[in-house]
């Protein structure tokens, strides 16, 4: 094996039931480089890392460890041989300490008990390298997600990786937050270590890589080298086909009456939204764009009623005042959401298709005696499987065993069984592959076309720029302005997404 080599991956196979997940796939990593691997949702790449990292067992195929053949049963074995993965949903134990969650399950001990002295000294010194300013006996609630992930990667210091496998590690981090996780991956990267960088940010990937490999529908298609392949290249690689344009074509504009109208909405809590008025107009796109910190979630979970507002503050619904005390009050009015974490709060992952689409709209498929009619479910859920295009064996799949893109339909279909007139969207393609954002794109403009009402929150530029008929921009918890379509641009949004911001 070329010394060169410190990880290879052939003809790994592996199947669930109803699917293959994958098919003669492979992977081989360099020692000191950033290896990208890339596919839309659903193409194998966390399968292949599961099988690497112990959680998944493979089929068949070889995994190849600095030559020597390797096959873990657990993660914990793959963490003693030298392999870590930072999973893109971190996993902290908030009320432990930094230097308790990286020796976790391998405290140094003196006699029966921990050496926290000579633990605390270690940390200090895997913190050191990773560039981490902050005392070991922190609790690791009290830090950011990017200090919480920089901890990660101290914890895969601390059991001597040889390789590390980053999924999606920017998906919840600022720009600034991205630039120092490059700096301490490049220093990783001096030292040896082979890093495996999932992500579907092109610009990002393009950046930081040195090769790519590439998959579709579960197999392998190829390993180039980052400085020789473009964006529009990758994608073809990806969906197998070109996909020349971003964002589908709109041959529709929004009505001229107001739908929805929200009049001074102040939160309770400091440092919140306050004073925020606003419409939307039937059949409209309305891009709710802003910088981390905005309040953009808050207003519209205010909104949707599960957060509060002070007195004063209106909902008007086709003219009419209307109360909402709840989400069910929301529902009820014909306003849905969309959550921004659909793992979190968006998923039931342990819940069938079925059980996820049907769930908010069970009493309208009850008999006169009270009974789920379980084959017009079934029915009606074939239905949005089929009108969405969901990827999945059947309606029975649990919805954790989705894509991301996937996952997203499914989300998308509860809330159209229930007919609602506004669907709040919150960061609706985030970590979703670029063919998946087209599928959901079209989903959305569909809608509208329809006439219903969309507010779409989103922390990518061009997805604002493209999809919206008009953009809202918010700073420190107000509304810094609008623009028309034709006004969208990144400076424009840019200089009232930082309006109210003081030195």
């Amino acid at each position: 094996m070329d010394e060169n080599i410190i990880l290879r991956m052939t003809d790994i196979d592996k199947a669930f039931p109803g699917v293959k997940a994958l098919d003669k796939a492979q992977l081989t990593l360099k020692k000191g480089s950033v290896h990208a691997l890339m596919g839309e949702n659903g193409a194998g790449k966390s399968t292949l890392m599961k099988c690497l990292y112990g959680i998944y067992f493979r089929d068949s195929g070889t995994i190849e460890l600095e030559g020597k053949e390797i096959s873990f049963t657990n993660s914990k074995e793959a963490l003693d041989h030298g392999v870590a993965m930072i999973h893109q949903e971190l996993q902290p134990i908030p009320k432990m300490t930094v230097a308790e969650n990286i020796f976790l399950g391998n405290y140094p001990m003196k006699g029966i008990f921990v050496d926290h002295e000579k633990m605390n000294k270690e940390t200090e010194r895997f913190l050191k390298i990773i560039g981490l300013n902050v005392a070991p006996d922190t609790e690791l609630g009290d830090l950011t997600i990017s200090q919480q992930q920089s901890v990660e990667i101290a914890k895969a210091i601390s059991h001597d990786a040889k390789v590390i496998i980053m999924d999606e590690p920017t998906s919840s981090l600022t720009s600034n937050e991205v630039e120092n996780l490059f700096r301490v991956i490049n220093k990783l990267r001096d030292d040896g270590i082979g890093i495996i960088y999932i992500s579907h940010k092109m610009d990002e990937i393009l950046r930081i890589s040195d090769d790519i490999t590439i998959m579709r529908d579960g197999q392998y298609v190829g390993t180039y080298d980052a400085k020789h392949i473009t964006t529009q290249e990758i994608i073809r690689h990806m969906v197998g086909r070109e996909l020349s344009k971003q964002f589908p074509e709109r041959d529709f504009e929004p009505h001229s009456e107001n739908i929805l109208e929200i009049k001074n909405f102040t939160s309770p809590r400091p440092n919140s939204f306050k004073n925020c008025s606003f419409d939307l107009k039937k059949g409209e796109i309305l891009g709710v764009a802003g910088l981390v910190g905005a309040q953009r979630t808050e207003l519209m979970e205010a909104i949707f009623g599960i957060r509060a507002v002070e007195p004063g503050g209106k909902v008007i619904l086709h003219d009419k005042e209307i109360t909402i005390k709840d989400s069910k009050d929301a529902i009820k009015n014909g306003i849905a959401l969309v959550t921004e974490d659909r793992r979190q709060s968006g998923i039931f992952g342990v819940l069938s298709i079925t059980d996820n689409v049907s769930v908010p709209s069970l009493k309208d498929f009850r008999n006169a005696f009270g009974l789920l009619q379980e084959p017009k479910i079934k029915q009606m859920v074939d239905q949005e499987i089929k009108s969405l295009n969901v990827k999945t064996p059947s309606r029975d799949e649990l919805i954790q065993n989705l894509s991301g893109g996937n996952q997203q339909k499914v989300i998308l279909s509860r809330w159209l069984v229930t007919s609602p007139e506004v669907f709040i969207l919150d960061e609706p393609t985030r970590g979703i592959d670029v063919g998946a954002k087209y599928e959901i794109y079209e989903i959305i403009n569909s809608l509208a076309k329809q006439g219903k009402s969309i507010i779409l929150i989103s922390s990518e530029m061009s997805e604002i720029i493209g999809m919206s008929n008009r953009v809202m921009v918010m700073c420190e918890g107000e509304i810094s302005g609008f623009l028309e379509k034709e006004e969208a641009t990144q400076e424009n949004i840019m200089s009232l997404a930082t309006k109210f911001m003081t030195n």
